[in-house]
């Protein structure tokens, strides 16, 4: 009896000298990039190089693998408490009768105990240990727990470790729909895992493979049918590369979320593997040392959906690792959208207007066309669409550079400018830095009818983006149905996609960006080193790629929003006398006496603070008007607001904080404007 509690008590000490499990090695896992959906984008190796993804068996393991494996190795797992006595008395009985260890009775516990702390020697010490830590782990986890642990854990072979590693290392596909004959290769490689190397071994590996259907067949758990269509298959030779897709994107996020495991990204893994694959065969068809980036925007959301840094990853001749969707470019002809849009909002052209394209000059300054010519008298909508430079030039003057590269930056258009150098009228022709990445963000501003979503990519618990103003929902609504009307390449269709083309001086940077009512796409095509590619061209070398990534979206083109309530729809003929042809500064439609019309109040440039307390008469704003034909008409924004009384004022409800634009017409179409700010 003494000596009974003496060893009792020895036993109890030896386990308490055991200590706690060893988890952390064992919680140490590849980290992974997944999708919205929880695809796998790109797993990276652990610091030793083994490949170890995380599995949740419930959910991503196919259920007969699950079926198999505990038939096979464990069939009282789920009733046990870690021990399986009849499977260690059976083994004990094979020891005695044969001489050697046939069937060591380990249970998965006791399998993942002997992972967790690994050891080399098969002894009755090593597997009262086993067993000991065995009852420790099953006191300390749930059955799915220490299921997920195993399939995390098991050695497949080389570098491999776990069932979702080995799955796609030898079938290419994630674990959730094997077929029999692969999940009999996954259940028999564990056992002795180098020996069974498929790359290095296949014969083995496939005659443990026909063992265990053999035994499952035994067993009554796969019919013999089954078994012989699973042992036609030839197992498979060779790895397969772990997958990358959206190499750059995946960079980024490690890089951002330093101690997290598993990232999810706003990605769409299958049209992220559309538009690479898109990218690369372009950039072969363009020529040598060219890459392709592009970028796919949710206009709801701000979501970035794909996003494809180079045409080539691994490509050192067109630097792939170098991400250009984040790359500064000059913009060529793109900024040219937002200078009619501020037009627009600013009430001194519409779409309709009609304006010249003739020689000008701005100072030292005289912009030309792409293609040395001029078209004389057009409307604005063609100006736009036909992408003449002189009209744009002309427009931004009037806009002014730098409420044009304030606006910009305010919606999140981050512009570079030569060290020391002031916004000029040259950036409205490519004379500023731009990555595809803001370019993107701000046209999607156009398809929220002039509020752009800061862009999102990795998915965080907390979203506490806020939309970004970028000009009226009429003056952007405009711009898009200008757009929309842009003639598209041979390979598009019209009228579906708003898109502008543009091309960077020296053939340096072709791009295409456009959107519909779901998202918008940006293209870049050029050469990483900014080295010229002669007959570069936006409208021949990225306009194609972007209506091909639209078709490859697999949906149809989801229609603009409709015009917004006070757009002003109507022909030259009907415009306001102002508004039918646009004037440059210094020919402003004005009388020049004291008959023409004058805002008296406010002034020009005047800071006005708004009572927004809540009554709506004490927020609105008085406006005085001297001479003069009535009836007078007043415009805010560009949009009419009703005439003027006999006293020649009235109360405006003015628009929210920023800038506005107000302007009074007489009879005679004489006008005049002032610009406020509104706080």
């Amino acid at each position: 009896m003494v000596v009974a509690l003496l060893a009792a008590a020895a036993f109890v000490a030896w386990v308490v000298s055991l200590g706690p499990l060893p988890l952390e090695q064992a919680r140490n896992v590849s980290a992974t990039v997944v999708d919205r959906n929880g695809k796998l984008l790109r797993a990276y190796a652990m610091a030793d190089g083994r490949w170890r993804l995380p599995v949740d068996a419930k959910t991503a393991v196919d259920p007969g693998y699950i079926k198999l494996l505990l038939a096979y190795e464990d069939r009282r797992f789920r009733s046990h408490v870690g021990v399986d006595p009849l499977a260690l008395g059976r083994a004990a009985l094979q020891l005695v009768t044969r001489g050697h260890i046939v069937s060591g009775g380990s249970t998965i516990t006791m399998q993942l105990a002997r992972l967790i702390e690994p050891r080399r020697e098969r002894s009755v010490y090593a597997k009262l240990r086993q067993i000991v830590r065995a009852v420790q782990i099953e006191r300390q986890f749930g059955k799915d727990e220490i299921l997920d642990l195993y399939l995390t854990l098991a050695p497949f072979g080389g570098n491999l470790e776990g069932v979702r590693a080995a799955s796609i290392a030898y079938f290419g596909k994630e674990p959730r729909r094997l077929s029999l004959g692969e999940s009999a290769l996954l259940v028999a490689l564990p056992q002795s895992p180098e020996r069974r190397r498929l790359d290095r071994h296949p014969q083995a590996a496939q005659a443990a493979r026909d063992r265990v259907l053999g035994r499952m067949v035994e067993d009554g758990v796969v019919s013999p049918e089954d078994a012989i269509q699973a042992r036609a298959v030839a197992v498979p030779r060779l790895r397969k590369p772990m997958p990358i897709l959206a190499p750059h994107s995946s960079d980024a996020a490690m890089a951002t979320m330093k101690d997290v495991r598993v990232v999810r990204l706003t990605l769409e893994s299958s049209l992220q593997k559309t538009l690479e694959t898109l990218a690369r065969d372009r950039a072969m068809a363009q020529g040598p040392n060219l890459s392709v980036a592009i970028m796919a925007v949710d206009n709801e959301s701000g979501d970035v959906l794909a996003r494809v840094g180079s045409s080539d990853y691994f490509d050192e001749r067109c630097a792939g690792q170098v991400d250009m969707t984040r790359a500064v470019r000059s913009p060529g002809s793109t900024l040219k959208p937002f200078i009619y849009g501020l037009a627009f909002e600013d009430g001194f052209v519409h779409p309709e207007s009609l304006i010249d394209d003739r020689p000008i000059r701005f100072g030292s300054y005289a912009p030309e066309n792409f293609d040395m010519t001029f078209q004389g008298t057009v409307p604005v909508r063609k100006a736009l669409q036909l992408s003449l430079n002189v009209p744009a030039i002309a427009l931004l003057d009037r806009v002014g550079s730098s409420r044009l590269s304030s606006r910009l930056r305010q919606a999140g258009g981050h512009l570079v400018l030569p060290k020391d150098e002031a916004p000029g009228l040259a950036m409205g022709l490519g004379g500023v830095g731009v990555t595809l990445q803001d370019l993107t963000q701000l046209y999607s501003g156009l398809a929220r009818l002039g509020t752009a979503k800061p862009l999102r990519e990795i998915v965080l618990a907390s979203d506490d983006r806020e939309p970004l103003r970028l000009m009226d929902q009429a003056a952007a609504w405009q711009v898009g149905n200008l757009l929309l009307g842009t003639p598209p390449p041979e390979n598009g269709v019209h009228n579906k996609i708003a898109f502008k083309t543009g091309t960077s001086y020296g053939y340096r940077d072709a791009w295409s960006i456009g959107f519909d009512g779901r998202i918008t796409i940006g293209v870049w095509v050029g050469r990483p080193d900014g080295a010229p590619v002669p007959g570069l061209v936006g409208r021949t070398a990225a306009a194609p790629i972007l209506f091909d990534a639209f078709a490859r979206t697999g949906k149809v083109p989801a229609a603009l929003p409709k015009p917004p309530k006070g757009t002003l729809l109507a022909s030259n003929a009907k415009l306001p006398l102002p508004l039918r042809r646009f004037r440059p500064i210094g020919e402003l439609l004005r009388v020049g006496n004291d008959q023409s019309p004058r805002i008296q109040f406010p002034l020009n440039g005047a800071r006005i603070d708004v009572d927004r307390s809540g009554d709506r008469k004490a927020a609105l704003m008085p406006v005085k008007v001297a001479g003069g034909v009535l009836p007078l008409t007043m415009l805010v924004n560009g949009v009419s607001v009703g005439e003027i009384d006999s006293r020649r004022q009235r109360l405006v409800d003015p628009p929210g904080p920023g800038f506005a634009r107000l302007t009074v017409i007489d009879a005679t179409g004489a006008a005049d404007t002032v610009v406020i700010r509104v706080q």
